[in-house]
C-alpha cells in the first residue's frame, strides 16, 4: 500500500463576493488546518470551474484577486500554505482531461449539483459544467491530496473523486492515486441565508439582506442581522429546542462559530432570551469578528501588482508537486514522454 504525504487541499470559485458562509463554512477551518501543522495545505481559486457558467472576464479578474485577499486577510499565510489561482498551474486542466476519460457518462448524470445548476435546461449547459466534477477529482488527486475539507453539498463530488482514483488504480494495475477523505465539521458547516433559514446563504442570491459579505462594512453588517428572520419565541436552554426553528438555529450556530463555543454553552448562556437582544449581541460579535477581515481585504486590493506576485510564487510552488505527478500519470497511461 503507498504510503502518501498528509495533505489538505481545496478550493473556492472566484464568482463572485465573499460570504460569511465561505467564512466561516471555509475559510477558517483552512486556517485551523494550515496552523495545526500537520497537514501540508494548498488552497486555491478554481477559475476553471469558474467559466463553467459565462463569466464577464474583468470581473473574474477582479472576483480572483478578492478571493485571495479575502484567504489572506483570513489568516492563510502563502509561507506557510501554497495559495494558488487554479488557471496559472496547467497540470489540473491536463489531469483532468485524463480524468475525464476515467469517469463515465453515468456518473456525471448522477450528480446531484449537475441536476440542480443544469435544472430543465440541460441541453444548453455547457460541457464543462457536465464534466465539472472530473476536474475537480483533477484539482485533488494533482496534488495526491489525502484530505479535503468541504460542506456537505460537496461530499458527493467527493465520492466520485474516490471513485476515479479507484478505477484509474484498478485499470492500470497500479497504487498511484490515493482514497481521498472528505472533511467535514463544525456548527457551521452550512450557513443559511438571514432571510430564509431553509436555504444556504449564498452569493448569487439576489437579496443582498440574505447575506453578510466580507466586503460589507460595520454598520452594514450590524444591520442585516438586527434584521434576519426570527421567530417570536425565546431562545431554549438546549439544542433540542432548536428543532423545527431553521431561522433560530441558523442565528445560534453563527454565533457559537464566531465565537468559538458550542451551541449548547450558547443557548445555556441565553436561555430565555428573546432574539431582539440576542440579535444585537450577535451584530456586535460579527463586527468585532469581521471588520478586521474586511479591512484588510480592502487594502489589499490596493495592490493587485502584491496579490498577483503571491500567486504566482504559489503557482511556481505548486508546480514542484503537479509536475512530477502528471509525469508518472502520462507514463502509467501510456504517453510517449
Amino acid at each position: 500500500m503507498a504510503q502518501f504525504t498528509p495533505r489538505v487541499f481545496s478550493g473556492i470559485q472566484p464568482s463572485g463576493g465573499l460570504t460569511l458562509g465561505n467564512y466561516l463554512g471555509a475559510i477558517t477551518k483552512f486556517v485551523a488546518t494550515q496552523d495545526a501543522g500537520t497537514h501540508e495545505t494548498v488552497f486555491c481559486m478554481v477559475d476553471l470551474h469558474a467559466i463553467t457558467v459565462p463569466q464577464a472576464p474583468e470581473t473574474l479578474r477582479h472576483n480572483t484577486r478578492e478571493l485571495c485577499a479575502g484567504f489572506l486577510a483570513a489568516g492563510i499565510d502563502p509561507e506557510k500554505s501554497i495559495l494558488i489561482n487554479q488557471s496559472q498551474v496547467p497540470e489540473h486542466a491536463q489531469l483532468g482531461w485524463v480524468f475525464n476519460c476515467v469517469a463515465r457518462m453515468g456518473w456525471m448524470g448522477r450528480m446531484t449539483q449537475w441536476k440542480d445548476k443544469a435544472g430543465a435546461n440541460a441541453e444548453g449547459a455547457s460541457l464543462g459544467l457536465f464534466a465539472y466534477p472530473a476536474l475537480m477529482a483533477a484539482d485533488i488527486l494533482v496534488y495526491h491530496a489525502t484530505h479535503v475539507p468541504v460542506g456537505e453539498d460537496q461530499k458527493q463530488h467527493i465520492e466520485l473523486t474516490r471513485d476515479i482514483a479507484a478505477k484509474f488504480n484498478h485499470d492500470y494495475g497500479v497504487d498511484f492515486f490515493p482514497e481521498v477523505e472528505p472533511v467535514i465539521e463544525g456548527v457551521a458547516t452550512r450557513i443559511m441565508s438571514l432571510r430564509d433559514g431553509t436555504r444556504k446563504m449564498s452569493k448569487s442570491d439576489p437579496v443582498d439582506a440574505s447575506r453578510i459579505n466580507l466586503t460589507d462594512d460595520a454598520d452594514t453588517i450590524a444591520r442585516k442581522f438586527r434584521k434576519a428572520k426570527t421567530d417570536p419565541d425565546p431562545l431554549p436552554g438546549a439544542p433540542e429546542g432548536l428543532d423545527q426553528r431553521p431561522d433560530a438555529r441558523n442565528l445560534v450556530n453563527i454565533y457559537a462559530a464566531l465565537s468559538g463555543a458550542s451551541v449548547a454553552d450558547v443557548l445555556a448562556a441565553h436561555d430565555g432570551q428573546m432574539f431582539g437582544h440576542f440579535k444585537q449581541e450577535l451584530a456586535d460579535l460579527a463586527v468585532a469578528k469581521l471588520s478586521p477581515v474586511s479591512d484588510e481585504m480592502a487594502r489589499l486590493m490596493r495592490d493587485p501588482a502584491e496579490i498577483d506576485r503571491i500567486l504566482a510564487r504559489g503557482a511556481a510552488r505548486a508546480r514542484e508537486i503537479t509536475v512530477p505527478i502528471l509525469e508518472r500519470t502520462y507514463e502509467i497511461v501510456g504517453m510517449v514522454r
